[in-house]
């Protein structure tokens, strides 16, 4: 089926932080020092979704998402 796949599971230490395992990092192309947004998806109070998006493609994936969004909201 589509997009998703479960690549690996990432422990969160004492410290708040987490290590993307590196056939991850080199499947997606992300080096050292790149930008990542942080995208979460909740129900209610409760995330149930953390998303990592590329900064670089970050405006050009929403710009995808929200333009028909928005041009069919402005053609009402």
């Amino acid at each position: 089926m589509g997009c998703c796949n479960v690549e690996g599971f990432v422990s969160v230490d004492e410290r708040g932080q987490m290590v993307l395992p590196k056939d991850i990092r080199e499947k997606a192309q992300i080096g050292a020092g790149e930008k990542l947004a942080v995208v979460t998806c909740q129900t209610g109070d409760k995330v149930q979704v953390i998303a990592l998006i590329k900064a670089d493609n970050f405006g050009e994936m929403m710009k995808d998402f929200l333009g028909p969004m928005m041009g069919a909201m402005f053609s009402k």
